[in-house]
C-alpha cells in the first residue's frame, strides 16, 4: 500500500529487503547507509523486525536518523512531541491521520477527549497531540478498572487496544467522535478464508450513537498511509530549506590570530580540531567509508570513489614554486592557505591533498612539515609522526622483499651448480622508494598490486631480471599495503578537510601526493568544487613530474597553476649570500634591495615559462613575510605579470589563515574558468634520450645532454627490452635549475651530465641519475668486485 501511494503521488520509494537470516548488526548497517544518503528524505522500518535472529526494536527504529524518521518513532521526536515542539518533530503517521479526521468533526479545543491504549505507536502520541490541541485527555489501558464509565463521558474516543470489539455501542456517550485504530480477526464461516478483520469497538451498534465513526477496515489504515506521504513530502521541504545543490553543510574553525605571532606547535595546540566523523560526514562521506584511526584522522576506503564515479570533478589546482631555497619557500603552507581561503571565506567546497611528511624534515630545523604558522595541519603531532602508518607499512614490505632475496641467496649458495638455475646476486636499495611511489600513483587496489607485482627488485648472475612475483611474494607485498593504499583524513585549522597520503621522493621518484587522494576529493568537492594538490619542489622538477608522470597516470587534468614564491628567495637568486637554516639571515634578506631581487625575478620568469609550457594559466602567490616592503612585493608583481602570470598576489596566510589568502583564492577561481588545453611536454613514444633531453633543455635551460657510457648502455638495454615509451622521472637536485646545487638564479648553455639511468618499471618510469646525485642503492657485501652492475 504504501509503495503504491507514494508512486501514484510522485515519490520514489525503494523497499530494502532483508532475508530473514539478518542480523541486527546487519540491519544497523543498512539504516546508517540510508541516513546518510542524501537522496533519501524518509526512512521507515517495516514493523515487526521477522528475523530468526534475536532484534532489539527499541534499538533498531532509533537508528533511524530523527530527521527521516517519517514514522515518527524515534525517541527523539517522540519527546518532541510530547513537549509540544510539534513544528520540530514528525508526528506518527496513525495518530497524526486520526487527528486530521478529528479535526474535520469541529473543534478539539475544551472537549473531553479519552484514548484506550498507550502504545508508543498509537495511545500515547495520540494523548499528546489531542493535549496540544487543547483537550482534556484520560488515557485508559489494561489496569483501568472503570472503562465504561470513562467512555461513556468522552466526546472524541480513539481507541487502539488491539482487542477485538471490546467497546460497545451503548459504553459511547451521544454524538462522540469514535476513531477505531484497531486491526483484529475473527472467525466467520462466509468469508473463503474463515475470518473477518473488525476493530476495537463494535461498529454495528456503535454506529448508532456516534455521531462520526471510522469503519475497519477502510477508515484510519488509508489516513496512516497519506500521512506517511505528507511527513515525506515534509521532510524534503526541510532538507530543501538548508540543502545548496553542490554544497557542503560544513562548519569552518574562526580563527583569532595573535600578535606577535606564537610557534607553530603553540598555535596548533590552541585549537580543538571537530571529530574526523563529523567532518567525514560534512564533506559527504559514508561511515561504512571510514575507518577511524582515534579522533582526528581516518582512512578513506577506496568503494566511496565506486560510490561517487558518475559525480563530475572538480576543479584541479596544482601548487608548485620557483627553484626553492634550504629554507623552503611554503608550497605546502599555500596549499592549505588556499584551500582555507576557498572554503572558509570563499564558500565554495574546497580540499586540499599533501604529502605525508618525512621524520626527517620533523625533527631537523625547518620545524612542522605539514605547513605553518595558521595554515598548517592538525594534530600536529599525528601528522608529522606516524599518521595511519603507511610508511611503516611500506618499510615493513621492503624488508619482505630484503629478507626473501637474502633467504634465497643463502639457499641458493649451499646448492651445487645443477641445482642452482637463477643465481640472484644484485638486490636494489631503492625497493622502498618505489614502493611508496607505486603506492602514489596507483589508481585502485588491483593497480597497486599489478605494480607491485612488476617491480624489479634483483638481479640474477645472467643478468636476468627478478620481480617480487619471480619470488611469489608479490599478493602478500599487496595485503601488508592493502591499508596504505587508502588516503588518510584530516583537517586544516580551520577545519578544511585534507588528505594526506603517500610520501615518494622529489628526486628518484615523482615527488607528489597520491593520485587516489586527488581522484577522490575531486569527486566529494563536485563540479563548483576546487581541489589544491602540490607538487614538490621547485616547477622544473616537481610540476614537470606531476604533468608528465602523475596526470599521464590518473588521466586528470588540472585547471590552474600555483606558482609560489618569496621574496628572500627570489634574492637569494639574484646573487644573494647564502642562507644556512638554523642560523642568522644575512642583512640583504631583511632589508629592502630591489636591485637584489629584480635580479632574482629573471629566476621566477624561467619557472613561469616552465609552468605555461604544459598550456596552464598561471598564478603568482607571493608568501610575504613581515620584512618584505610594498616596494619589493610590487616589483615581483610587476615582473611576475610582465612574464606571463595572469595575476600575481601577495598572500599572508603563514601569519591570517585563510583569511590571508582569499585574494589569491579569487584569482583562482577567475582563472579556472579560462578555456585552456592541456599539454605534455614530450610524446611518449620518442625514443629515450630524446625525451631526457627535451626536459633538459625545456625546464633546466640546458644547452645539451651527455650521456655518460653507462647511461648509454642503459638507454640501448631499456630500448631493446620495450621500455623505451616510459616516461622520465629526472633524479637531479631540487636546489638549481642545473645539476649543481650552488649554481641559482637562471644558469643556461650547460652540458647536463647523465651518468646513470635506472628503471622502476613497478612506478612506471625511467629515472636518470644527474650529475653527482646519488640513487638509494645498496649491492651486496659478497658480490664479486667485477661484477657487471645491472640493476635498475
Amino acid at each position: 500500500m504504501k509503495l503504491k501511494a507514494a508512486a501514484e503521488i510522485g515519490i520514489n520509494a525503494n523497499h530494502v529487503r532483508l532475508p530473514k537470516t539478518a542480523t541486527e548488526d546487519e540491519v544497523l548497517r543498512r539504516i546508517v547507509e540510508v541516513n546518510e544518503n542524501p537522496e533519501v528524505h524518509g526512512l521507515i522500518v517495516q514493523l515487526p523486525l521477522d528475523s530468526i535472529n534475536p532484534m532489539d526494536t527499541e534499538k533498531v527504529t532509533n537508528a533511524v536518523a530523527p530527521e527521516k524518521d517519517v514514522d515518527g518513532l524515534t525517541s527523539i521526536n517522540a519527546g518532541k512531541l510530547s513537549r509540544g515542539d510539534l513544528q520540530d518533530c514528525f508526528i506518527p503517521c496513525t495518530p497524526k491521520g486520526c487527528m486530521k479526521l478529528i479535526s474535520q468533526t469541529g473543534e478539539v479545543a475544551g472537549k473531553n477527549a479519552v484514548v484506550i491504549g498507550r502504545s508508543k505507536i498509537v495511545g500515547a502520541p495520540m494523548h499528546d497531540l489531542l493535549l496540544w490541541s487543547h483537550a482534556t485527555v484520560t488515557t485508559c489501558h489494561s489496569k483501568t478498572t472503570d472503562l465504561a464509565a470513562q467512555v461513556g463521558r468522552a466526546d472524541i474516543l480513539v481507541v487502539g487496544a488491539g482487542k477485538a470489539e471490546m467497546v460497545k455501542g451503548e459504553w459511547l456517550k451521544e454524538g462522540a467522535v469514535v476513531i477505531d485504530c484497531g486491526i483484529n480477526h475473527i472467525p466467520d464461516n462466509s468469508k473463503d478464508n474463515g475470518m473477518r478483520v473488525v476493530g476495537d469497538v463494535h461498529y454495528p451498534s456503535a454506529k448508532e450513537k456516534a455521531g462520526f465513526i471510522t469503519p475497519v477496515p477502510g477508515g484510519v489504515g488509508p489516513m496512516t498511509v497519506a500521512m506517511l506521504m505528507e511527513n515525506t513530502v515534509q521532510s524534503a521541504k526541510r532538507f530543501l530549506k538548508t540543502y545548496q545543490p553542490g554544497k557542503w553543510n560544513i562548519s569552518y574553525t574562526k580563527l583569532k590570530p595573535q600578535k606577535p605571532q606564537p610557534s607553530d606547535t603553540a598555535i596548533a595546540h590552541s585549537f580543538t580540531p571537530k571529530t574526523i566523523g563529523r567532518l567525514a560526514r560534512e564533506v559527504g562521506l559514508f561511515s561504512e567509508e571510514v575507518e577511524h584511526y582515534g579522533t582526528t584522522r581516518a582512512k578513506v576506503r577506496l568503494e566511496a570513489l565506486n560510490r561517487l564515479k558518475t559525480q563530475p570533478d572538480g576543479k584541479y589546482l596544482v601548487v608548485t614554486g620557483i627553484t626553492p631555497t634550504p629554507l623552503g619557500e611554503g608550497t605546502t603552507t599555500t596549499t592549505l592557505g588556499l584551500a582555507q581561503a576557498l572554503g572558509a571565506h570563499l564558500h565554495v567546497n574546497s580540499f586540499a591533498c599533501v604529502r605525508q611528511p618525512s621524520q626527517g624534515s620533523n625533527f631537523g630545523v625547518k620545524g612542522g612539515a605539514v605547513g605553518g604558522g595558521y595554515s598548517q595541519v592538525i594534530p600536529m603531532e599525528e601528522v608529522s609522526l606516524h599518521l595511519t602508518s603507511d610508511t611503516q607499512a611500506v618499510m615493513a614490505a621492503s624488508s619482505l622483499v630484503v629478507d626473501t632475496i637474502n633467504a634465497r641467496v643463502l639457499s641458493e649458495s649451499t646448492q651445487s651448480d645443477k641445482v642452482i638455475k637463477n643465481n640472484i646476486i644484485f638486490l636494489s636499495g631503492s625497493v622502498a622508494s618505489e614502493m611508496m611511489a607505486v603506492l602514489a600513483l596507483s589508481t585502485s587496489l588491483g593497480d597497486m598490486t599489478r605494480r607491485l607485482a612488476r617491480m624489479v627488485v634483483a638481479y640474477s648472475r645472467k643478468g636476468k631480471p627478478v620481480t617480487t612475483e619471480d619470488l611469489g611474494i608479490s599478493g602478500v607485498l599487496a595485503t601488508l599495503m592493502r591499508d596504505a593504499v587508502k588516503p588518510s583524513l584530516m583537517q586544516t585549522m580551520e577545519g578544511t578537510p585534507v588528505f594526506v597520503h603517500t610520501c615518494p621522493l622529489s628526486d628518484i621518484a615523482q615527488g607528489n601526493s597520491s593520485i587516489l587522494a586527488d581522484q577522490i576529493a575531486l569527486k566529494l568537492v563536485g563540479p563548483e568544487g576546487f581541489v589544491v594538490t602540490e607538487a614538490e619542489g621547485g616547477a622544473e622538477l616537481g610540476m614537470e613530474k606531476f604533468f608528465d608522470i602523475k596526470c599521464r597516470s590518473s588521466g586528470l587534468h588540472p585547471d590552474v597553476v600555483v606558482m609560489v614564491a618569496t621574496v628572500h628567495g627570489l634574492k637569494i637568486h639574484g646573487g644573494g649570500p647564502a642562507v644556512t637554516a638554523g642560523s642568522a639571515m644575512p642583512k640583504e634578506y631583511s632589508a629592502e634591495n630591489l636591485t637584489l631581487l629584480e635580479n632574482g625575478c629573471s629566476h621566477l620568469k624561467r619557472q613561469l615559462e616552465n609552468a605555461r609550457a604544459f598550456g596552464l594559466p598561471v598564478i603568482v602567490a607571493i608568501n610575504t613575510f613581515s620584512t618584505d616592503t610594498d616596494a619589493e612585493l610590487g616589483l615581483v608583481c610587476e615582473q611576475a605579470k610582465l612574464a606571463g602570470a595572469l595575476e600575481a598576489v601577495p598572500c599572508s596566510h603563514w601569519a591570517e589563515g585563510g583569511a590571508g589568502a582569499v585574494a589569491l583564492g579569487q584569482a583562482v577561481q577567475r582563472a579556472a574558468e579560462i578555456p585552456h588545453q592541456m599539454n605534455f611536454l614530450y610524446d611518449l613514444e620518442m625514443p629515450i634520450d630524446d625525451k631526457i633531453r627535451a626536459i633538459a633543455k625545456s625546464m633546466y635551460g640546458a644547452g645539451d645532454v651527455e650521456l655518460l657510457p653507462q647511461a648509454q648502455q642503459k638507454v640501448a638495454l631499456f630500448s631493446k627490452q620495450g621500455l623505451g615509451n616510459l616516461p622520465i622521472c629526472m633524479a637531479k637536485t631540487h636546489l638549481s635549475l642545473s645539476h649543481d646545487p650552488e649554481r641559482k638564479g637562471v644558469p643556461t648553455g650547460f652540458t647536463l651530465p647523465i651518468r646513470d639511468i635506472h628503471a622502476n618499471l613497478g612506478a612506471g618510469f625511467l629515472y636518470p641519475l644527474v650529475g653527482t646525485l646519488l640513487s638509494v642503492t645498496h649491492m651486496d657485501a659478497e658480490l664479486e668486485p667485477d661484477m657487471e652492475y645491472m640493476g635498475m
